[in-house]
């Protein structure tokens, strides 16, 4: 179970990917911000998530990191994951809506 400290840590990165991706401004701005571009980078930040809670796992294995951090990696990866399937659930069932749609 995700703790509320992993839960703000993930909150805090997803704020910097808004940031980093301009999501404040709109899709098609004239920067050639899209939806796809957004997708990828969201796509990009959960893939390195989980790779963050790998290098921490084999650090512990190592005898070089504490548990604390790895325990806090998984956690955000989680989460993280979480929200993009949650995402992605959306964009299915909106896409379902648009295709019950009378022409």
């Amino acid at each position: 179970m995700p703790t509320p400290a992993a839960a703000a840590n993930a909150y805090a990165a997803l704020a910097r990917m808004r940031e980093q991706t301009n999501l404040g401004r709109g899709a098609g701005t004239a920067d050639g911000l899209n939806f796809g571009t957004v997708l990828k980078d969201v796509m990009q930040a959960v893939t390195e998530a989980g790779h963050k809670s790998d290098v921490q796992a084999q650090a512990v294995a190592a005898g070089k990191a504490n548990m604390i951090d790895v325990v806090t990696a998984v956690a955000e990866s989680e989460t993280a994951i979480q929200a993009l399937v949650s995402v992605r659930d959306k964009v299915i069932a909106a896409y379902e809506d648009i295709l019950k749609m009378p022409i």
